[in-house]
């Protein structure tokens, strides 16, 4: 029998959420109710429990030896976690839903594991894939796709299952201007033709406002504010804005220009293509030059090669053709092509933040994430603490220092990253969307530091959507064209 959910209503009573390995709760005292078919706004400062209260929701925060849970969590009047296929999530980091090799195979596994019958199946593949504008074959390799890419697959899979309950975690995140717009409108489209209630995650929020009723903000004291988004975002948007939300018309404050014009040449590429899956090129022709006291932004639409190119650039991927070459002030009596650098080599050199926080973390807790990188140097115990320290408090990770870093917010697992990164002191930062899942205060913060590692004689590498941070950083801008 196919599956077919009406629109769901949620309440949360008191509810709160402690990881298991934390003092402290992720959230606490939540109360509020969401009527079927509501489309409701989640805002909060990051690390407020957004992200967690949408696990809750989906009942995907596993049971007594995961965490501890106090107070009631419903999903059309049942408990979240008993209330299986009748919400559909998508996380802020979509490579941790792929779950098979080929693309049409990950979008219909939810409508299997529903019993839809398999008659119905495809058209609903193929009608959630065109939807979120995923231009892909059926038997397209998910392995090939880009984080972009990757985002949209994991809403056509959600898309297709017609959950009552949906349920968006920073979903446009990673993509391109058109894909925001795309999937804005593609999750409309959806609301119009089969109702269902909507609740969403973000931080920058103009996309989403005039399809949503209600805002709610999450802050230390559960639920801090509640209402119309006119309501919440007029009357109380000062207030809001202090506390780092993203509030239209407050934008954060950004660094001054660069002090000095950029210096020498650190980095360059000369008729370079790049390629994540062998014999599949997706940029090529590529002269690029990356010089100290500069920052330089990669632009360009989702599958364009952006993220291959920075993990070329960082000696992370080996060129397909054309060369990456250090100059010898960066290279330092090493060979100059990068791929050839051993790890520790490229730790003082070339410095590379991921795309997905979690595929560089290494330590049991953030301060040993911090040291892995300066003990690997041999650095003084001493000066190792102290460099750890000073990234706590710059980057607000002061208060997790002993807390194991999968259990932190998407936005502070970047911040963690970036400071792992910068933790080593390398000449060159490579970062790939490093504004993601930051709240207005923690992003300011974060560009500032960025700056200041420019001034200082860094040459800084993001790869962004983010055209605020291009402007903010006075970038130039290196953009990518259409994927190949």
């Amino acid at each position: 029998m196919s599956a077919q959910f009406a629109p769901a209503g949620v309440e949360a009573r008191g509810w709160g959420w402690r990881h298991a390995s934390r003092h402290a709760w992720a959230l606490r005292d939540v109360s509020f109710r969401i009527e079927p078919g509501e489309r409701v706004l989640v805002l909060g400062a990051s690390g407020a429990g957004k992200s967690t209260l949408l696990h809750g929701l989906a009942g995907v925060l596993g049971g007594e030896e995961e965490g501890e849970s106090e107070g009631a969590l419903l999903v059309g009047g049942d408990p979240a976690a008993a209330t299986r296929g009748r919400a559909g999530l998508v996380l802020q980091d979509p490579d941790s839903q792929v779950i098979l090799a080929r693309a049409g195979d990950d979008v219909a596994f939810g409508c299997e594991n529903l019993g839809v019958p398999r008659a119905e199946i495809w058209p609903r593949v193929e009608a959630a894939m065109a939807g979120v504008g995923l231009d892909v074959p059926l038997d397209h390799p998910t392995a090939a796709l880009s984080g972009g890419q990757k985002q949209r697959l994991a809403l056509a899979g959600m898309l297709a299952m017609g959950p009552g309950l949906v349920l968006l975690d920073e979903p446009t995140a990673n993509l391109d201007p058109e894909g925001v717009r795309e999937v804005r409108d593609a999750v409309e489209r959806m609301l119009a033709t089969r109702p269902a209630t909507l609740v969403v995650v973000e931080h920058r929020l103009e996309v989403w406002l005039p399809l949503l009723t209600r805002v709610i903000v999450l802050g230390a004291g559960g639920v801090v504010a509640d209402g119309t988004p006119a309501d919440v975002l007029g009357a109380q948007g000062e207030r809001l804005a202090a506390d780092g939300v993203w509030v239209p018309g407050r934008p954060p404050a950004e660094p001054p220009a660069p002090r000095t014009a950029p210096g020498e040449v650190l980095l360059s590429a000369r008729g370079l293509a790049v390629a994540r899956v062998k014999g599949r090129p997706v940029a090529q022709g590529i002269d690029l030059e990356v010089r100290a006291g500069e920052a330089v932004a990669i632009t360009g639409p989702n599958g364009a090669g952006k993220s291959t190119l920075g993990l070329t650039l960082a000696g992370l991927l080996p060129p397909v053709s054309g060369a990456v070459s250090a100059a010898p002030v960066l290279a330092q009596g090493a060979d100059p092509s990068p791929i050839r650098w051993a790890s520790r080599e490229l730790l003082t050199r070339i410095g590379m933040v991921f795309q997905e926080p979690e595929h560089q973390l290494l330590g049991k807790t953030v301060r040993e994430e911090l040291a892995v990188g300066p003990r690997a140097l041999g650095l003084p115990e001493g000066e190792i603490e102290a460099r750890i320290d000073e990234l706590l408090a710059r980057l607000r990770l002061a208060h997790l220092g002993a807390a194991n870093p999968y259990t932190l917010s998407g936005g502070e697992k970047r911040r963690l990253t970036v400071a792992a990164a910068i933790a080593t002191r390398p000449r060159v930062l490579i970062l790939d969307e490093p504004t993601f899942g930051q709240d207005a205060r923690t992003w300011a913060e974060l560009v500032a530091m960025l700056a200041a590692l420019r001034d200082e004689g860094s040459a800084i590498v993001t790869i962004t959507h983010d055209l605020d941070v291009v402007r903010a950083l006075h970038a130039t801008r290196f953009a990518l064209g259409a994927p190949a």
